[in-house]
């Protein structure tokens, strides 16, 4: 009787090749409160999602500079489908009373979710680039080349606006005007606005959740928390995406 398939050999087992064990042994509490499993866990999957996410957006910019608009719409839509994963996981971290995160927030200090290399990553490929976070982050210096490298490169919007120059150059006015003729372009550009709104609709839900935790407190990382939070909430990737609804 022949053996299935994946049965020759046998080299893998589910939980060698995801490493289950060696990922579960990541969750080290530095207290018993009972949430802080919870939090260590949803921010790991946070990180895990952003490294996720990083790899879409670069597929995104650089295929649209091969000129591949199908593959670089496609990446946009997983894009914006796990940033609505990530929305809805602030609710999971809302489970938690003020008083279930006092058990152990002080031990945090001063880690801060401010400190997220990934983040800022995403942010700066996107667009939002801001070379003061290479003083101001804890970084290693693998870390500290990563974020260099990200200033260096192209962000979605060069790779956009390369795009559309190859394109003939039409106006973003033009683009939405003559959707018959830039199909592909216009497309791209909804894809790229969903990518910004999504963002901004966690940062807001993110804002939220803060504020529903720890009220008006400082951040462990010493920043204002939610005030400084409720700063960042008007930044976008590609506000002349934003501006051309304006004028149409």
């Amino acid at each position: 009787m022949g053996s299935n398939f994946g049965e020759e050999g046998r080299r893998l087992s589910y939980g060698s090749y995801l490493k289950i064990p060696e990922l579960l042994s990541l969750q080290e509490c530095l207290t018993e409160a009972h949430d802080e499993l919870l939090f260590i866990a949803v921010h790991q999957a946070y990180e895990l999602w952003f490294k996720v996410l990083l790899q879409e957006l670069e597929a995104v910019r650089d295929r649209m500079q091969l000129d591949d608009t199908f593959w670089s719409r496609h990446a946009l839509r997983r894009v914006s489908v796990i940033w609505r994963l990530l929305i809805e996981q602030v609710e999971v971290l809302e489970t938690m009373s003020p008083q279930d995160f006092l058990a152990f927030r002080s031990e945090l200090a001063p880690a801060s979710g401010f400190q997220s290399i990934q983040f800022r990553e995403i942010e700066f490929i996107s667009g939002l680039k801001n070379p003061s976070y290479l003083k101001r982050l804890e970084a290693s210096p693998e870390e500290q080349a990563r974020l260099r490298r990200r200033l260096e490169e192209p962000t979605l919007w060069d790779a956009f606006c390369a795009l559309v120059e190859r394109r003939g150059s039409p106006s973003l006015e033009e683009v939405f005007k003559r959707r018959d003729l830039h199909g592909e372009l216009f497309d791209l550009s909804e894809g790229l606005l969903d990518h910004d709104e999504s963002f901004a609709l966690w940062r807001s839900r993110h804002v939220l959740m803060v504020e529903r935790q720890i009220g008006s407190k400082t951040g462990t990382g010493g920043s204002t928390g939610a005030q400084y939070l409720r700063s960042t909430l008007d930044k976008r990737f590609f506000p002349e995406l934003w501006a051309v609804r304006s004028r149409l």
